[in-house]
């Protein structure tokens, strides 16, 4: 499905790389393709994506590749500058989505890569978009992008000022906003959850600010091993959209 977004404002850019990501990249339309580097060898796997996007690719070795990258990064012989996406605001999407899907709230959560993770994730368990913080919040990045494996060109990127506000947005659409709290005393299996289902994920090692969850309709937790506090943001995040699909499609 195809999203109306606002325009960027943006003029920065920056790089995508790797396989997966480029890809991804090409095939969302939304996204602004300042220029492409590829070697020979990587070129030939992306002959039909260029042509849908009328790309005429650079031909450059892996270490000219390499000097346009961050230090270490792994390119696999091809990369894009881009803008970032557009934005998307969360009366917007509500106005256009078919169909009610999971949402995802990240409450403060900073690292890129746990982004790019829960990304990925949403994208694999049909995740309707993710909502984040324009505060305090990871920002659009090759680091994200990377760790997504394209899930950021599938899966929209709403930011809001204030998450709480937007949680009760979401709760006159007639959304459930479920926050996940290790000292819950009900498992997210116990809840009667639906595709209507905002998940909402606390920072990491903070879990949800006091706010955040005091705004939650229900608050569950995982049923992991004492011998372990708690996952990873976007472990987390993999294991809760995996339970609420379970209760969906029964």
């Amino acid at each position: 499905m195809q999203y109306h977004h606002k325009k960027s404002e943006s003029g920065k850019t920056y790089w995508l790389y790797g396989v997966h990501a480029v890809r991804a990249a090409l095939l969302n339309e939304t996204r602004e393709i300042k220029r492409m580097v590829a070697t020979k060898q990587a070129m030939e796997k992306f002959t039909s994506e260029c042509k849908a996007r009328k790309i005429n690719p650079e031909d450059k070795s892996p270490q000219d590749i390499s000097k346009l990258l961050p230090e270490d990064a792994v390119h696999q012989g091809i990369a894009l500058e881009v803008r970032p996406l557009p934005e998307m605001a969360l009366e917007d999407y509500l106005a256009i989505a078919k169909g009610p899907k999971p949402l995802l709230l990240l409450d403060q959560v900073t690292d890129p890569h746990n982004v790019g993770a829960i990304l990925r994730t949403a994208a694999a368990f049909g995740v309707g978009a993710i909502i984040v913080t324009k505060d305090h919040a990871a920002q659009e990045s090759a680091t994200m992008a990377k760790a997504s494996s394209g899930g950021i060109e599938i899966v929209p990127i709403i930011t809001v000022t204030n998450l709480s506000q937007s949680m009760e947005t979401l709760k006159k659409h007639g959304y459930w906003c479920i926050g996940l709290d290790g000292e819950a005393k009900q498992t997210i299996a116990q809840a009667k959850l639906n595709n209507k289902t905002a998940l909402v994920l606390g920072a990491e090692g903070k879990g949800l600010r006091r706010l955040t969850a005091e705004r939650c309709d229900l608050l569950v937790r995982l049923p992991i091993s004492s011998a372990m506090e708690s996952l990873n943001v976007s472990n987390a995040a993999a294991v809760a959209l995996y339970a609420l699909t379970l209760q969906i499609s029964v």
